[in-house]
């Protein structure tokens, strides 16, 4: 892809590829380094050092940049052991060909800053320049399961989306879904579907095995699409944080009679919506103070937007990713082709007020 980002996407696209190496060295492993953050959500020895090859990588190629990321070091700085089973786990990419492609930190020290860098990190406003957000493996509990999950790379520049670059490690490039947390790459080669404004969205091969894989560009698919046309991606049975029987009334309300893709990680929902495997997902929270996280969602929308999909919030309000880590100027997800996207948008309503759910309206 010839863009005014060419170098940006290249750079990402070989830190993602060294980061799925590591991310497949723990994958198999019984003992993952699994620790709860506060949240309760888990985080492992691959989101450590994934982040931490991210930043080192992209810094020393772009040190002016900012980060966001979703992980910090506390854990580690509190836990040597940990530390030292994070600090050998990047060490073994040292002898990898993928390492040649990127930065690896200096030392354990030099890898809990680079951590640091993103975990404390914020987007800032309008004026804030150039930020890189990672999530670095997105489905960690998936994961832990060695089902499916994502490493998510974005580009924000002034608040705005501008490259997105996400490694599928067990998502065939060749795949026609529906496809869920089970589906699983048989040939092992795994994909990365990246896109830039303006110019569009692809999927290549994430594992090179001879020459450079040739990208392919994905139709527009959202652009002229009709209510009939509508497939869905949510995830089914895994979050307690949706009203489940409000997703379904919905889609039932659109006259979507299968469950389509099933996702229990948001940037792998982002990314059947442009492939065109789904093109529409709704959730709404169970509690009006819930938002998303930004490391969810930047970058991997821009994948559906480039392709005529429209994303707003569940009150029709574009997704501001100026807020902070947390989406708190949004509460909810409404995506769908933008033609369409208000009678989306209005089945919503509709179905929430006739639940007696629209106070979780603004």
């Amino acid at each position: 892809m010839d863009s005014p980002y060419s170098h940006e996407l290249q750079v990402a696209i070989h830190a993602v590829q060294a980061a799925a190496k590591i991310s497949q060295l723990v994958l198999h492993s019984d003992d993952k380094g699994t620790v709860d953050k506060e949240d309760l959500s888990p985080v492992t020895i691959a989101d450590f050092a994934i982040q931490a090859l991210l930043t080192a990588t992209i810094h020393g190629i772009f040190p002016d940049d900012s980060f966001v990321g979703e992980e910090s070091a506390t854990d580690l700085r509190n836990n040597p052991a940990l530390l030292n089973r994070v600090w050998e786990l990047l060490l073994r990419l040292q002898d990898d060909e993928a390492k040649a492609l990127c930065k690896l930190p200096r030392s354990p020290d030099d890898m809990c800053e680079m951590i640091d860098r993103c975990g404390f990190g914020e987007p800032g406003g309008p004026e804030s320049g150039r930020v890189w957000v990672f999530d670095p493996i997105d489905g960690t509990k998936t994961f832990v399961r060695r089902e499916a999950y994502a490493i998510n790379v974005a580009l924000l520049e002034g608040g705005k989306q501008v490259l997105s670059v996400v490694g599928c490690p067990t998502l065939p490039a060749d795949t026609n879904g529906p496809i869920d947390n089970s589906t699983v790459d048989c040939t092992g080669l795994g994909s990365i579907v990246f896109a830039v404004k303006r110019y569009g969205t692809y999927i290549r091969q994430l594992v090179e095995t001879s020459g450079e894989p040739v990208p392919r560009k994905i139709e527009p698919h959202a652009a002229s699409a009709s209510v009939a046309d509508l497939r869905a991606v949510s995830c089914y049975n895994m979050l307690d944080s949706g009203v489940d029987d409000a997703h379904e009334a919905i889609m039932a309300r659109l006259g979507i009679t299968t469950k389509g893709c099933d996702f229990l990680a948001w940037v792998l929902r982002w990314v059947a919506l442009g492939l065109g495997l789904a093109n529409v997902t709704v959730w709404v929270y169970k509690k009006r103070e819930r938002t998303g996280k930004i490391w969810d969602h930047a970058g991997a929308m821009l994948l559906f937007e480039e392709l005529g999909g429209k994303i707003t919030d569940i009150d029709g309000k574009e997704i501001d990713f100026t807020a902070g880590r947390l989406l708190r100027k949004n509460h909810g997800f409404v995506a769908a082709p933008a033609c369409i996207h208000d009678i989306v948008l209005k089945a919503v309503h509709d179905v929430l007020h006739e639940q007696g759910k629209a106070h979780l309206l603004a």
